[in-house]
């Protein structure tokens, strides 16, 4: 299941990709995530790796990403090592006008039972992430 997303933000850019590539901040703007913490030294580059937790459909998902792509501040993309629903995620960030443009692409396969719910879950999970992504507007 292949996902892509694509929102306007009135934020600088850098700003917005300064948010993006902390991700001990992934609780303050990506609804369900609960605890977001680095396994590696912070300093964010290729091989960095962080421990996740997220609560989704009522269940908890703990999942270890790393990075494998990191130019900032433009592209980040991180993929899970461990999880129950392995995802690969890759982010942009570019300036346009007055803000950013922030696109991202999501590739993951639910196992199990979820993998049953995949075609309801994957709407879901679009309006989920594109109310994300304008949810970084306000995160100072």
């Amino acid at each position: 299941m292949a996902m892509r997303s694509e929102v306007e933000i009135a934020r600088p850019a850098d700003e917005v990709f300064g948010v993006i590539a902390d991700m001990s901040r992934n609780p303050e703007w990506q609804n369900g995530m609960t605890s977001c913490s680095w396994t590696s030294e912070p300093t964010i580059a290729v091989g960095s790796t962080y421990d996740q937790v997220a609560s989704i459909m009522g269940r908890e998902i703990l999942t270890t990403f790393e990075v494998t792509e990191f130019e900032a501040p433009a592209n980040i993309r991180i993929e899970s090592i461990v999880s129950t629903f392995p995802l690969d995620i890759t982010r942009t960030v570019e300036p346009s006008g007055e803000g950013s443009i922030v696109r991202a692409i999501i590739r993951g396969e639910p196992g199990g039972v979820m993998k049953l719910l995949g075609p309801l879950m994957k709407i879901q999970a679009q309006r989920t992430i594109r109310a994300d992504y304008q949810r970084l507007e306000g995160v100072s």
